[in-house]
């Protein structure tokens, strides 16, 4: 996986904007966790107008830190990348204490149909309720006060994530799909990696070299380290086809053999990323299923 580092280095400074760049400060919600690093970021962008980009979780504490660094500026409009519940769940408080419309992903979908008998692991992170006063779809632009933003469909994390550019900043929000602290959780039927990797390449043909990410620090020199991503989830698709070469083998021999050290409580992440690089690969044509299906089948290499 060379090539690809992580920047962990990151000061959430609770309760308090931070300026990232000029005009755009970010606030940490205080709900860290294994999926969320230390927490999820909101964003404020504009003066005395502002858009507010991912309010984060149902969370009082975290709803009066973004009402008091609006310090007296109108809220306008209230932009949601994806429904997972640290990024879309205080979007309905934040409109009710602001009059602000809700902007941005469509409802919580999967990214395909569940098969028969399977269940979807990561349900519960899920927020079924959310509801956009106005959908955007990829493509669209939005003009605000606070600046121009241009929406791109990046689904692959969600069935229904968007990234927004702002253009004439050179500026990327990039929400869950490109982050600098980790790589994005990719976990069939909520996500699929066949979709997320084509989303990358959307981001790679844009010109902006900054990611402003819903978790951790800003993404910089964005160009080189989209492909060292993309690098890193084809080494690991091809050490998925080495171990099957000449085995038929279930999601947890993959994890031991391609995961080799893997701290035991990452496993069952693990398991949720080799299953969708399997999905690919079964898409491709590569690989098949030999018994069962979902995280409890039994996979090969195809011939």
């Amino acid at each position: 996986m060379a090539g690809l580092v992580h920047d962990t280095a990151f000061d959430p400074a609770y309760g308090t904007a931070v300026e990232i760049v000029p005009g755009v400060r970010r606030l940490t919600a205080r709900n860290p966790g294994p999926f969320t690093f230390h927490g999820t970021n909101t964003y404020l962008v504009g003066t005395r107008d502002l858009a507010v980009i991912d309010p984060g979780p149902e969370d009082a504490a975290h709803l009066a830190a973004v009402l008091a660094a609006a310090d007296g500026a109108r809220i306008s409009a209230i932009l949601v990348s994806h429904t997972h519940k640290d990024h879309s769940p205080g979007a309905a408080a934040l409109a009710a204490a602001t009059g602000a419309p809700v902007l941005g992903c469509a409802p919580h979908a999967p990214a395909r149909a569940l098969a028969l008998g399977e269940i979807n692991a990561l349900d519960a992170s899920s927020d079924l309720d959310f509801r956009a006063d106005r959908e955007l779809a990829d493509g669209d632009t939005l003009t605000l006060a606070a600046g121009r933003f241009e929406i791109l469909a990046t689904p692959g994390h969600t069935a229904n994530h968007l990234a927004f550019a702002l253009p004439d900043a050179g500026l990327i929000f990039s929400a869950d799909h490109v982050m600098a602290w980790s790589t994005s959780i990719v976990a069939p039927p909520d996500g699929s990696m066949q979709a997320y990797l084509a989303s990358l390449d959307v981001l790679a043909r844009r010109p902006e070299a900054t990611y402003l990410p819903g978790h951790g620090t800003l993404v910089r020199s964005a160009h080189a380290y989209v492909e060292a991503l993309r690098a890193h989830r084809l080494a690991r698709e091809a050490a998925v086809l080495q171990a099957l070469d000449g085995r038929s083998l279930t999601i947890p021999e993959l994890v031991d053999a391609v995961y080799r050290g893997l701290d035991p409580s990452l496993k069952g992440a693990a398991a949720l990323s080799v299953f969708a690089q399997l999905e690919r690969l079964i898409e491709l044509g590569s690989a098949r299923s030999v018994a069962g299906s979902g995280l409890s089948g039994t996979y090969a290499q195809a011939r």
